[in-house]
C-alpha cells in the first residue's frame, strides 16, 4: 500500500512540476510526504497549517485536476498537518483537513494552531554563524512613552498605544495603525508600545521589523527554501510591530505572505501594530484584502506638532541630554523649525555641536547666526500659532476670541483671515485648521477661505490688510 501511495503521489508530482515554476515546486511540493492511499483517498503530510492554507489558496485547482487525472472522478486528497514537533514527547500532533479534490467544498474548520517558539525554527534576524538563544525584539530602548511628548497632534495615537501596551491583543485596537508624514514620531510611538509590553509582560514575544527588512527576509527564505521557518517565526510572536507598510506597494508575493501571518496572529488574539505614511484609504499598490484588514482596528494619525508641543519636545530633549538653553533660544528654534520632529531635534543637535566647537555660550544672536542656513534649507513653514498671533496683533483682537463662538464682525474677520493664511502658508489639512480655530469643521474653513479670496478681489482696503499681515509673517 505504501508503494502504491508513493507511486501515485510521484505521478501527481510529475504533472504538477510541468505546470509551475521550478522554485515554486521546490518550495511548496518537495516537502510534502505521501502517507497512505485508501478508498480513492490519498493522504499527504504538510509541514504546517500555513503550508496547507497556501496550497489551498494558490494550487487547489491544479491539485484537483491532477488527482482527478491519476485517480479518476472519485479521487480525493486529504492533508495531514504537522502542528507542533516539540510536544507530546517529540511525536507530531496532527490534524486532518480534507481537500476539495473531488470538487466539493467540505473543508473542516479548526481552531487556531499554536506555534511553539522553542521549535528548531530559523530566526531571520540571526546572522549566520552567530548563536542566538532568545528572540531579540529589535527595539530601541530609547523609544519610550516617558520621552514621547504628548500634544494635540498625537493624543489619540498615544492614548491608544497605552491601551494596547496594557492589554496587547485584548482591545479593539487590533491592528493599531499609526500614520502620518515622515518625521512625525511614528517609529518612536510604535516601539514605545513594544518596550512597555516587554517591561510589564516579559513573557510576551515582541518583534519590531521594518517593511523593507521583512521583504528582504522573505526573498532570502525563498532562495534558501526556508519559507516555512520564516512564516512560523513570525506566527510565533505575541506582538508584531511592522514599520512603513506602504513599502509593500507592488510586492504581491510579500503581501500574500504577510496576509497569512496577519490572519494567523489576529485569529490567535495576538497584537499587530503597523505604521504608514498615509491612511489605509490613501495607500496605493496594496491588495484590497490587506487594506481591509488594516481597517479592522484603529487608524490614528500623527499631525504636525503645534508650537507649544514643539517647545515641550525641545525641553524634553534638553532634559534627557542634560543641557540648559535660554527660553528665547528654545522658542526661536520651535518657531522656525516646524516641518517635523526629526528636523526639530536635528536643529537642536546642530546648534549644540556648533556651540561646543566654537566654545561659546548659546544666546539668541548666536542661535540665529548658526541656524540661518539650516532653517533656510528646511523649506521653512510658518505655524498656525504665529499666524494667529500676528493677525490678532494687527487687528488688536484678543487671541482667545478667535477660538470662541462670538460673531462680532472684527473677530469673524480676523478668524477668517487666519484660516485663509493657515491654508496658504502651512501644510495643515482643512480638518486640522478647523480644529485649531475652536473645533470647527472643514466646511467652515472652506467658507472662510472663499470669503477672504472674494474680498481680496473686490475690496482694496481688505486686500491691504491681508498683504500687510503676509509681509509681517514672512519677515518673522
Amino acid at each position: 500500500m505504501h508503494n502504491t501511495c508513493t507511486q501515485v503521489w510521484n505521478d501527481c508530482l510529475q504533472i504538477i512540476k510541468d505546470n509551475i515554476p521550478a522554485q515554486s515546486f521546490k518550495t511548496w511540493f518537495e516537502p510534502i510526504v505521501p502517507l497512505k492511499l485508501e478508498d480513492k483517498v490519498l493522504t499527504i503530510q504538510v509541514p504546517s497549517l500555513f503550508f496547507y492554507e497556501w496550497l489551498e489558496e494558490h494550487y487547489v485547482s491544479l491539485l484537483r485536476r491532477t488527482v482527478k487525472l491519476q485517480m479518476g472522478d472519485e479521487g480525493r486528497l486529504e492533508y495531514n498537518i504537522v502542528v507542533d514537533q516539540s510536544s507530546n514527547g517529540g511525536l507530531p500532533y496532527t490534524t486532518k483537513m480534507p481537500s476539495s479534490g473531488n470538487g466539493s467544498e467540505n473543508k473542516k474548520q479548526s481552531m487556531p494552531v499554536p506555534v511553539n517558539i522553542n521549535r528548531d525554527i530559523k530566526n531571520p534576524f540571526v546572522i549566520p554563524g552567530l548563536k542566538k538563544i532568545q528572540v531579540d525584539p529589535q527595539l530601541n530602548p530609547q523609544y519610550t512613552f516617558e520621552n514621547y511628548v504628548e500634544g494635540d497632534c498625537n493624543r489619540l495615537a498615544r492614548s491608544a498605544g497605552h491601551a494596547v501596551a496594557a492589554k496587547p491583543g485584548a482591545t479593539s485596537f487590533n491592528p493599531l495603525m499609526i500614520y502620518g508624514p515622515s518625521g512625525m514620531g511614528k517609529t518612536h510611538l510604535a516601539q514605545a508600545i513594544g518596550n512597555q509590553i516587554r517591561q510589564t509582560l516579559p513573557d510576551k514575544l515582541v518583534i519590531y521589523v521594518s517593511c523593507e527588512k521583512f521583504c528582504q527576509q522573505f526573498v532570502e527564505s525563498l532562495k534558501n527554501n526556508t519559507i516555512n521557518d520564516f512564516v512560523n517565526f513570525y506566527q510565533a510572536m505575541d506582538v508584531i510591530i511592522m514599520d512603513d507598510v506602504h513599502n509593500f506597494a507592488g510586492k504581491e508575493k510579500t503581501q500574500d505572505i504577510f496576509f497569512h501571518i496577519f490572519n494567523h496572529l489576529h485569529q490567535s488574539g495576538k497584537q499587530i501594530i503597523i505604521t504608514s505614511d498615509k491612511a489605509p484609504k490613501d495607500l496605493s499598490g496594496l491588495e484590497e484584502r490587506l487594506l481591509s484588514r488594516f481597517k479592522w482596528g484603529l487608524s490614528a494619525d500623527l499631525q504636525l506638532p503645534g508650537l507649544q508641543t514643539r517647545i515641550e519636545i525641545l525641553k524634553k530633549k534638553m532634559y534627557v541630554d542634560g543641557i540648559d538653553l535660554p527660553e528665547e533660544v528654545v522658542e526661536y528654534v520651535a518657531n522656525n523649525i516646524n516641518n517635523n520632529v526629526r528636523e526639530l531635534e536635528g536643529a537642536m543637535v546642530s546648534l549644540l555641536a556648533q556651540s561646543t566647537l566654537n566654545k561659546k555660550e548659546i544666546d539668541l544672536h548666536l542661535a540665529k547666526s548658526m541656524l540661518k542656513n539650516f532653517i533656510k534649507n528646511t523649506s521653512k513653514e510658518i505655524s498656525m500659532e504665529v499666524i494667529q498671533k500676528k493677525v490678532c496683533e494687527y487687528f488688536e483682537v484678543p487671541m482667545d476670541l478667535l477660538k470662541a463662538s462670538t460673531r462680532k464682525r472684527e473677530v469673524v474677520q480676523a478668524r477668517q483671515i487666519s484660516m485663509y493664511l493657515s491654508k496658504s502658508m502651512t501644510r495643515s489639512s482643512l480638518k486640522t485648521i478647523g480644529a485649531f480655530f475652536g473645533g470647527r469643521d472643514h466646511s467652515t474653513v472652506i467658507y472662510a477661505c472663499q470669503t477672504v479670496e472674494d474680498l481680496i478681489q473686490t475690496d482694496k482696503k481688505f486686500r491691504t490688510y491681508v498683504s500687510d499681515i503676509e509681509k509681517k509673517l514672512k519677515m518673522n
